[in-house]
């Protein structure tokens, strides 16, 4: 039978980690254990910061939501995955795709945009705290969050519908665990040109000024810790903004990896293992990071979980 290209399809093939056969009950395992430790470590910083009223201020209302994003971010790809290795099932619809590739770059860019709000509010505790109340009003938080919502919404709408627009070979096999945009547009019979420029325009948009924001915020904090003349001024202002900027570096770091192994080799399993660090350990490392440097999160945690266990 003639190979020929189609524009309408009706599945994928998701490849994952299908040459380690041996290993797979391992990484079932493996997954599975670091997906509910994502989930539950996430929900359980929403539920303490929603319960104490001590937290309801703009940096805990924001790693609420960014808590949120991490939760969904990771339920986009890992209970598929889980779900094709424990059936032997690699096929996933064409629609089931173009949803996941959708919501992956929701919450991608939504934790982009948080990130980058929870940055200025630091920015403004720091270098204007005699202003923070009034500058960092409820109305600006949820303007703020709502506002990262909306573009992230719309840059993956954009990216999405465009995909539309393509036509695909017979080969439909991704090397991945999960529909990555750059592998299901490899697929591609049709050009991809205008795909490629939407793709540097979203990101531009809402992955590199994001990330220049960070980067202008952290500056301008650091010259003004380092204009501190007490110590114990400092060390107060460094731990404020240390579990964020441990997130912000580990966040960038891993999602940067994953572009430059893959353009410095072909390797897929090179770029499986990049994508793991992103798309599952960051998410999960969150709550830790947050939870560990932060006193306030710690006693919200520990009167949560006295008070879920008092009333049982």
């Amino acid at each position: 039978m003639e190979k020929r290209n189609q524009t309408r399809i009706e599945n994928f093939l998701l490849l994952g980690f299908s040459e380690e056969v041996g290993l797979k009950p391992f990484l079932f395992a493996l997954f599975l254990s670091m997906y509910l430790i994502t989930f539950t470590g996430n929900l359980l910083i929403i539920l303490a910061i929603i319960s104490d009223s001590h937290l309801h201020t703009p940096m805990y209302f924001f790693l609420s939501n960014l808590s949120f994003a991490d939760i969904c971010f990771t339920s986009t790809t890992m209970p598929k995955m889980l779900l094709n290795m424990q059936t032997q099932n690699k096929i996933i619809t064409y629609s089931g795709c173009l949803t996941q590739i959708f919501f992956f770059i929701v919450f991608g860019c939504l934790d982009n945009l948080l990130l980058t709000s929870m940055a200025y509010d630091r920015f403004v505790a720091i270098c204007h705290p005699l202003h923070y109340t009034v500058i960092m009003s409820p109305q600006l938080c949820r303007l703020l969050a709502l506002g990262s919502w909306c573009l992230s919404v719309m840059g993956s709408l954009v990216e999405t519908l465009t995909i539309l627009r393509l036509s695909f070979c017979t080969h439909m096999e991704i090397p991945h665990f999960f529909c990555d945009l750059p592998e299901v547009l490899k697929l591609s019979c049709s050009s991809i040109l205008v795909n490629n420029i939407v793709v540097y325009l979203v990101t531009s948009v809402l992955a590199v000024f994001p990330l220049s924001g960070i980067l202008f915020s952290y500056s301008q904090i650091v010259s003004s810790i380092l204009r501190m003349s007490a110590p114990g001024g400092k060390y107060k202002a460094f731990s404020t903004c240390g579990s964020h900027l441990t997130v912000v570096c580990l966040f960038y770091s891993t999602g940067l990896g994953i572009y430059l192994t893959s353009a410095a080799t072909s390797s897929s399993q090179t770029s499986l293992i990049a994508s793991v660090m992103y798309t599952m350990v960051t998410p999960m490392l969150n709550p830790f990071i947050y939870s560990l440097r932060n006193r306030d999160i710690k006693r919200a945690l520990a009167k949560f979980i006295g008070r879920t266990s008092t009333s049982q």
